[in-house]
């Protein structure tokens, strides 16, 4: 009998399955009480395998301790950068990329990951979904502020360039430890930059090619070199550049957020079907949340006609929230595996 991480590796690789994949995804934490409470269990790993979860996300952390240098806190951290719209963040008012020499920039030899290959060690028969996040993208968008962001492609795009390379190159840095240390341990990359909105790609997709492609197609890279199958999340509108991210060596594609603009399952079974994997696209807007138990369940049988055989049947966010009745989470675990 194939194993769970036999089963998603077959499906990511194009190779024969006995059935679709399923993945519970990342839900919120104010979701697992209501989880555990529902379905009578205790842990994260007793309520997956309960379901018939086959995949398992285990990422080294930032928290353990990444951009912590010894005794003290570091003069620079990404994640202490978010900006909201129309905030300006630290690089906002900088110049030429000879301005950057004044941030802090981490330090990926601080990075511990011992934790994290023990959890790895430990992972059982399921796929196994790994690597720093590297969401880059996010990263220099708070680095600046969304709107001086895009403003700086224009009209100071030397120094965007040179942004985007001293984050990537953290990144990088960071992976090549991490998967040098992992090895076999770990099946894919999974990395994430939500590139679009409700409507459409956030940038054009010349912009895209110039700012975002080029350190996008080097982590693709680096994890193929590796032997490991890549795995993108990017919610949001993105058909116009799905073709590149599959050019550029994608292996699979999450979430598929059904609601917005031409990423519904007929729009991708049309325009990619059998030319990468798809992971997600089980309505949570709509269908999870507000729909019934049957409706769910016809929900993911339509899914499975469309997007099959190379599916992994996912909600369409990871981050399951609280109004998503546990009823429907075991409708559509029920369905995805029938």
């Amino acid at each position: 009998m194939m194993s769970s991480r036999e089963l998603i590796r077959n499906l990511i690789a194009g190779k024969p399955a006995p059935r679709c994949g399923f993945w519970l995804g990342n839900p919120h934490p104010d979701t697992w009480p209501v989880l555990h409470a529902y379905f009578g269990t205790g842990t994260e790993e007793e309520l997956r395998r309960k379901l018939g979860d086959d995949f398992r996300w285990i990422s080294p952390s930032f928290i353990e301790p990444a951009f912590l240098a010894p005794g003290e806190r570091r003069t620079h951290d990404f994640a202490a950068s978010k900006t909201s719209h129309g905030q300006a963040g630290p690089l906002a008012d900088m110049e030429s990329p000879d301005d950057l020499d004044r941030v802090g920039w981490p330090d990926p030899e601080i990075l511990a990951i011992d934790h994290t290959l023990g959890i790895l060690r430990e992972a059982g028969p399921f796929y196994r979904a790994s690597g720093y996040w590297s969401p880059f993208f996010h990263n220099i968008m708070d680095l600046f502020g969304m709107d001086q962001y895009f403003i700086k492609m224009f009209t100071h795009p030397e120094l965007v360039l040179a942004a985007t390379e001293r984050v990537c190159r953290f990144y990088h840095a960071a992976n090549e430890k991490f998967f040098g240390s992992a090895g076999p341990l770990i099946d894919g990359f999974f990395f994430g930059n939500d590139f679009g909105t409700q409507l459409d790609l956030m940038m054009s997709p010349e912009l895209f090619d110039r700012f975002v492609m080029p350190w996008f197609t080097t982590f693709t890279e680096q994890a193929k070199r590796r032997g490991l199958q890549v795995i993108l999340h990017s919610c949001g509108s993105i058909h116009r550049v799905i073709g590149r991210l599959i050019d550029a060596g994608v292996d699979c594609l999450h979430p598929l957020q059904a609601m917005a603009r031409n990423m519904d399952a007929e729009t991708l079974s049309r325009d990619f079907r059998g030319r990468v994997t798809f992971l997600g696209g089980v309505d949570t807007q709509r269908v999870l949340n507000t729909g019934t138990p049957e409706m769910v369940k016809d929900e993911v049988r339509r899914i499975k006609d469309l997007l099959g055989p190379r599916l992994i049947v996912s909600p369409s966010h990871e981050a399951l929230l609280p109004d998503v009745p546990p009823r429907n989470v075991a409708a559509m675990a029920e369905a995805a595996l029938a």
